[in-house]
């Protein structure tokens, strides 16, 4: 391992560990000053200024032969070659005689699909990390590993944008045809995940896999079903379900042979994480978990979940293991039911409602949410986005590639499709209330065992959405948020105004078949 690090360029290791044990690799952390253990035996990190992604760092290297697959613009962002193997070159003479951390895993429970993922750390504390996120391999499968993809984090190097022809002292670099991916600047683990689910989300469609962000998990009769949203909406706490086996909280493809996830963790928001409400992420913090940017007690060591002082994206990764009904290996048959999770910051959304197949299309393509404090950099109170497929900041190809795919395999299995709003209601953020987490895990199970199915639905005149009547669990009033509203005016007021934006950001998707148009918000718009 020592010849094959200093082969990259990287000379006179002062030490090359690989796949240790997440016990060493938490000494080694504590013994480098890197974190602290928490009270629970948790490693307990701060990552400085970067305590979410980085979105505006992202590049994607431009090389003729994938130029023509790329969805440039502001998410794939190109870089050349030349500037690419030039930041290499510095990052490689940067870890020059530091101790070097390696891991070898998969991305991918399906082994037909499955990406061998080697990661090269300057911390202990990062391997740490995605020692747990990753599938780890058995001592047979690393005998004969071959990487398919190389990454290497060193977060203590820092780009100098004018030289390096980047736009910070951070850059995540893409290269898709050397198969390596380049993380600087940045001590958020975070990059590390997301890069390798931008390899897969590239990889699969090839092989006529759809690549999801996505959590999933399973009921003991079999039946398998899908959580789609960004970062905040509750994926994780969602799909963490004690009368459900979790197949994975973030990331999965959707194959000929039904689902399976990409990794071997969780990495899970910690943000007023209670015991009461969240059981199984609070007792997965313990020893061999790692814990970013939660304010610690350093005298009794205890983690106070409810202080974003550090970021709101407080953060914890751990094994899929921790979770006690866990399905190993990570895979299901493919889902009766598909939830889009949306985090409405205006409070108009209904909180639950059914989607026919060009419904689910539509708001599949459109992507709605908020985003939440922390989860970017510079996002500091809820911002309202569409973000294509749920996913678009980790999407190389056209999204019309993973929405077609979506809508051919709903087809094709006769999924139930529903979108649920986890955001405000009684008014926008700063007038309404947080959805409350009973109402919504009672939405959840209702339209999971089949209870929404066998009831009634009436048409929203606005939004265009099937919603129910009943459901079991939740006030009836609550879910038409139009009733929980003191001022009715001011919320058609506000319905029309997200309508409208519905609509406007709708048009940027050209050669949509009008049966899809037609199925999102009713409103005229200039």
């Amino acid at each position: 391992m020592k010849n094959y690090i200093e082969n990259l360029g990287i000379r006179h290791p002062k030490a090359v560990y690989r796949n240790l044990t997440p016990a060493r690799l938490t000494e080694a952390a504590l013994l480098r000053g890197e974190g602290k253990l928490s009270e629970t035996g948790a490693l307990v990190v701060e990552t400085g200024k970067y305590t979410g992604r980085s979105p505006n760092d992202r590049f994607v290297v431009d090389y003729p032969s994938i130029h023509g697959e790329i969805d440039w613009g502001k998410v794939n962002v190109p870089i050349s070659p030349e500037k690419s193997d030039a930041i290499f070159k510095k990052i490689a003479g940067y870890l020059q005689g530091k101790e070097i951390f390696v891991f070898d895993g998969f991305a991918g429970a399906n082994e037909k699909y499955a990406l061998s993922v080697r990661v090269i750390n300057e911390l202990a504390s990062q391997n740490l990390f995605i020692h747990q996120l990753l599938i780890r391999p058995t001592e047979e499968q690393l005998k004969n590993f071959e990487p398919g993809f190389l990454i290497i984090a060193a977060p203590g190097f820092k780009c100098d944008p004018e030289a390096d022809g980047v736009n910070s002292e951070a850059a995540i670099i893409v290269d898709f045809e050397k198969k390596m991916v380049l993380i600087a600047g940045s001590q958020y683990s975070g990059e590390i995940k997301k890069s390798v689910f931008s390899v897969m989300n590239y990889i699969l469609p090839h092989k006529n896999v759809l690549p999801m962000h996505c959590s999933a998990n399973i009921g003991y009769k079999g039946d398998t079903a899908l959580f789609f949203g960004l970062s905040g909406t509750g994926k994780t706490t969602l799909s963490a379900d004690p009368d459900r086996k979790l197949i994975g909280d973030d990331e999965h493809g959707w194959s000929e042979d039904g689902i399976f996830n990409f990794e071997g963790g969780c990495y899970a928001k910690c943000i007023n994480l209670s015991k009461e409400h969240e059981p199984q992420i609070w007792n997965a913090i313990k020893f061999g978990a790692l814990v970013e940017n939660v304010v610690m007690d350093e005298t009794t060591r205890r983690l106070d979940f409810d202080d974003g002082g550090l970021t709101e994206n407080t953060r914890t990764g751990y094994p899929v293991d921790f979770i006690p009904n866990c399905a190993i290996p990570g895979v299901g048959g493919h889902p009766k039911t598909v939830i889009f999770l949306t985090a409405d910051a205006f409070g108009v959304l209904p909180p639950v409602s059914k989607l026919d197949k060009n419904m689910a299309m539509y708001h599949f393509i459109s992507g709605y949410t908020s985003k939440l404090a922390g989860t970017e950099r510079g996002i500091v109170e809820p911002q309202t986005t569409f973000s294509t497929c749920f996913g678009a900041p980790f999407l190389p190809l056209h999204p019309s590639v993973y929405a077609e795919m979506l809508g051919k395999k709903i087809d094709e299995h006769d999924s139930n499709v529903y979108l649920i709003n986890t955001g405000w209601s009684g008014g926008p953020y700063g007038v309404g209330k947080r959805m409350s987490i009973k109402h919504t895990r009672a939405m959840v199970t209702a339209a999971l065992n089949g209870d929404l199915e066998k009831g009634e639905f009436v048409l929203d005149p606005v939004f265009n959405v099937l919603v129910p009547t009943a459901c079991p669990g939740v006030p009836s009033d609550v879910l038409s948020p139009r009733k929980v509203w003191a001022d009715k005016v001011a919320y058609d007021r506000q319905a029309k105004d997200l309508a409208a934006r519905f609509v406007k950001n709708f048009k940027q998707y050209t050669g949509m078949k009008q049966e899809i148009i037609d199925a999102g918000p009713k409103v005229n718009i200039d």
